[in-house]
């Protein structure tokens, strides 16, 4: 309420200028009325123009060229005929007469009809001034005819008509609004000096006509006629042209925004612009897990705001009966029509949203802009088709947020997922300010099984759905609470020390464990907690858990049931340690043999390329895990021997199938590490060079948080690799907490899904959801998608289904060493001939 009185105090600062400009209009007025040899002249003529001037007041014209649309008004032809036939006084008077018949027809609020009237009378009183000035008019030798000399006082009168209420318009708003840019002047004042010049041109042209013979009239009558009918057919096509011209915007502009939260803010600010509205609103009641959504678009803000233009029982009453609501001067009925005097608002649409049979909420404009516009039906259907596209949109957007939910959240508890608890871990780590520590606190439940066999499944879920319960509600603000594994639950967040990680574990637990009620039965629910912290015990998500694991796992049979990590816990990597020198001799004596996995073109069944990967069969240790070696390999400077190893072997095999015509590309990992080592580049160019394989061949593939850890150390070398022409993918992508928009700024060419993505693919929606949204986006940016661990006929159709190119995994071939390479080259491939060379198919996949 008190913006709206200040609104109004605003606008009497337009009576500085009235005020003035109708004074100046009396004081012209009694200096020609004094002055004149006749007065009042023909009654009958002075009623013609009268209804001209009214007439050409309310009649407004709308033409568009190209995007632009352009309001004409033809009060210049009446007011050009009536200087020329009426005494000044009389001209003066008629035309003030006008104004106020025309202004008050439309409901013009009282301080814009005065100062309208007023800038009519004082620009109609110097043009008849000037007129007066240069009497006579007939300098031609007649006293009928006008002449040049009368055309041209004529057109200078009706011109300094048009500039003085442009100056008067200028004045008042500089007075209301504050100073009119020059653009926004240039803007306003040139389209009107265009019409004026056209309309005294056909004022003149209507004026000579007439003095030739009265008979023109019929002419003109016939003209206006014609102009008229014509006019109306092209207003009409140009309304159905602009509806469905917004329309197609509008549902544009839908399609384009991401459903990130922003598509509410482009709808109600698109239909605001649309419907030429003060408010747009959109209404979701709450339903479910979704809250309320009141949100309204205002002509005065630049965001979205939680104000409304009507009552709530108004959108309430079209929430129950899903019928549009109408109400306005021209629309609904009175009872309505005061109801929504009452909240000051002149007139609103209210449109159901319907998903299906379902109304899900409304779409509403209320109080058109303009003192004289109102809403008509075609605005109705208007809003009705968008509210239609509106509807979609919104279910749409619930529809991704619950995929994403889904994916990120345990369906039990409601609590992250292991995913999302990655993600989260990697990112505290990634943002970690200078000395901040990251802590992740893992809960393992005892005794959850007994439970289940001894009360059953549903028991054991209860179980689990209060500890959740209990850790999100003893967990500090700004912890994430989530469900690592069946009867595990983690807690990250950001400590100030191990020692304040170990406290918050000791009082969390000491909640969980007091006595859980479930009907009749009351138990004692234990749990061991693992403490873990970045950066002393881990720099990534997989290391935290599975130390935090291992810590869980040591607190069962320690007092208090609460365990710190220290590297006393993890054998393996004592087992590390004593690897480091039996690997510097293996890869003295080229102990690491080279693997190779086939890659497959998903459409066509076409051998295309091979990763290479490592492998290491300890004399006394057996089968070594490439996981263990290469850290081993990273932790002891021997990482670049191992690469450069791999990379040998490759291009020499990459080589060899090139000169027998098979020719095929070679994949090589590489560790984050590698990428921050200047000098690789120019040994992979020289490598490149002594092996005779073309850069294109080369394929690296980089983990996921090796090429986006939140840095640019890994961007020079990227680059440098890409200049050489050498083709970089990311690895595992899905794993981490990167998004494909950032990956668009990165050098890469390809993009692998991660195997636990394309695994699950075949039974868990959330999992095809993802993989669908990677490689539709990842083609979208130009990126090649490669899948990996393909096991199943059924991921594989799946995968061709939704576009994805190459495939490896288990479905094709396991990775197989060199001579096993060749024979299974041998058994499950033909040799086919196409443009680009000979290729290999594979005959059936077995």
């Amino acid at each position: 309420m008190g913006t709206r009185s200040g609104a109004r105090r605003t606008q009497e600062y337009a009576w500085l200028i009235t005020a003035p400009v109708s004074l100046f209009a009396v004081l012209v007025a009694v200096l020609l009325g004094a002055n004149s040899d006749e007065r009042f002249g023909n009654w009958a003529v002075a009623a013609l123009f009268l209804g001209l001037f009214i007439l050409a007041d309310v009649s407004v014209l709308m033409f568009q060229v190209r995007r632009q649309t352009f309001t004409i008004t033809l009060v210049e032809i009446p007011f050009l005929l009536a200087l020329y036939w009426l005494p000044p006084l009389t001209f003066i008077l008629v035309r003030v007469i006008a104004s106020i018949i025309a202004q008050s027809s439309r409901r013009v609020p009282p301080i814009k009809l005065w100062f309208n009237v007023a800038s009519n009378a004082a620009s109609s009183a110097l043009a008849s001034l000037i007129v007066f000035a240069a009497q006579p008019l007939h300098v031609d030798g007649t006293d009928d005819n006008a002449g040049p000399y009368a055309w041209g006082v004529l057109a200078a009168a009706v011109t300094a008509n048009v500039l003085f209420t442009l100056a008067a318009t200028v004045g008042v708003i500089t007075a209301v609004q504050g100073r009119l840019s020059s653009r926004d002047f240039v803007r306003i004042a040139t389209p009107g000096i265009v019409v004026t010049g056209i309309n005294i041109t056909i004022g003149l042209v209507t004026l000579v006509l007439i003095q030739q013979s009265l008979w023109a009239i019929l002419l003109l009558a016939a003209l206006a006629t014609f102009f008229v009918v014509s006019y109306r057919s092209y207003a009409q096509f140009l309304r159905q042209h602009r509806t469905l011209s917004e329309i197609y915007d509008l549902t544009r502009a839908i399609a384009d925004t991401p459903h990130d939260g922003r598509l509410t803010d482009v709808l109600l600010h698109r239909v605001r612009q649309l419907l030429q509205a003060e408010y747009a609103t959109l209404w979701l009641p709450q339903l479910g897990r979704y809250p309320e959504v009141l949100l309204s678009a205002r002509v005065d803000d630049s965001g979205l705001t939680d104000l409304t233009g009507i009552p709530e029982s108004l959108r309430r009453g079209v929430l129950e009966t899903g019928r549009t609501l109408a109400i306005g001067p021209k629309l609904g009925t009175d009872e309505l029509r005061a109801q929504l005097r009452e909240s000051k608002a002149k007139d609103t649409i209210v449109v159901a949203l319907r998903a299906g049979s379902a109304v899900i909420g409304c779409i509403e404009a209320t109080n058109r802009l303009g003192d004289l516009a109102t809403f008509g039906a075609s605005d109705v259907r208007l809003l009705e088709t968008i509210a239609a596209h509106a509807a979609v949109a919104v279910e749409n957007a619930r529809l991704v947020e619950r995929l994403r939910y889904d994916a990120h959240h345990d369906a039990l508890t409601g609590l992250a997922n292991r995913r999302r608890i990655n993600a989260a871990i990697d990112e505290s780590v990634g943002v970690r300010a200078p000395g901040e520590q990251v802590a992740v606190l893992l809960f393992d439940v005892g005794g959850l099984r007994q439970v289940n066999e001894s009360l059953g499944h549903s028991a054991g879920d209860q179980v689990l759905v209060e500890v959740g319960s209990r850790l999100r509600a003893n967990a500090p603000p700004g912890a994430l609470v989530g469900r690592a594994s069946g009867d595990e639950f983690a807690l990250t967040l950001r400590v100030e020390s191990a020692e304040a990680a170990e406290a918050l574990a000791v009082r969390i637990r000491q909640q969980i464990r007091d006595q859980m009620v479930f009907g009749s039965l009351t138990l004692d629910v234990e749990t061991a907690v693992g403490v873990v912290i970045h950066p002393d015990h881990g720099s990534d998500a997989a290391t935290l858990l599975q130390r935090a694991d291992l810590a869980a796992t040591a607190a069962k049979t320690v007092p208090g049931s609460i365990q710190v990590f220290n590297p006393g816990l993890e054998s393996r990597s004592v087992r590390r340690l004593s690897l480091a020198g039996d690997l510097r001799r293996a890869l003295d004596n080229d102990e690491i043999e080279v693997y190779f996995q086939p890659k497959v073109t998903l459409a066509d069944r076409r051998l295309i390329g091979v990763e290479c990967l490592a492998r290491w069969e300890h004399p006394a240790h057996g089968a070594v895990p490439p996981e263990d070696f290469v850290a081993v390999a990273e932790h002891t400077g021997q990482l670049a021997r191992l690469t450069e190893a791999v990379l040998k072997e490759g291009l020499k095999r990459c080589r060899d199938w090139a000169a027998t015509d098979h020719p095929l590309s070679i994949s090589v990992n590489l560790s984050a590490r590698t990428l921050i080592d200047p000098d690789f580049p120019t040994r992979v160019q020289e490598l490149l060079g002594e092996y005779g394989v073309a850069p294109h061949r080369l394929t690296f593939e980089i983990k996921e948080e090796g090429v986006l850890d939140g840095t640019d150390r890994p961007m020079p070398t990227l680059r440098r690799l890409r200049d050489i022409g050498v083709r970089l993918s990311v690895d595992d992508f899905g794993t981490g907490y990167s998004s494909l928009s950032y990956l668009r700024r990165l050098p890469v060419h390809e993009v692998k899904v991660d195997s636990g993505f394309v695994q699950g693919m075949a039974t868990d929606p959330a999992d095809l959801a993802i993989v669908n949204a990677v490689v539709t986006l990842s083609q979208q940016f130009g990126l090649t998608v490669v899948a990996e661990g393909v096991e199943s006929e059924l991921t594989l159709e799946l995968l061709q289904d939704i576009g994805c190119e190459i495939g490896q995994g288990f479905l094709f071939s396991r990775p197989l060493p060199y001579e096993r390479l060749e024979a299974w080259f041998s058994a499950q491939t033909e040799a086919d001939s196409t443009a680009a060379g000979e290729v290999r198919r594979l005959r059936a996949v077995p």
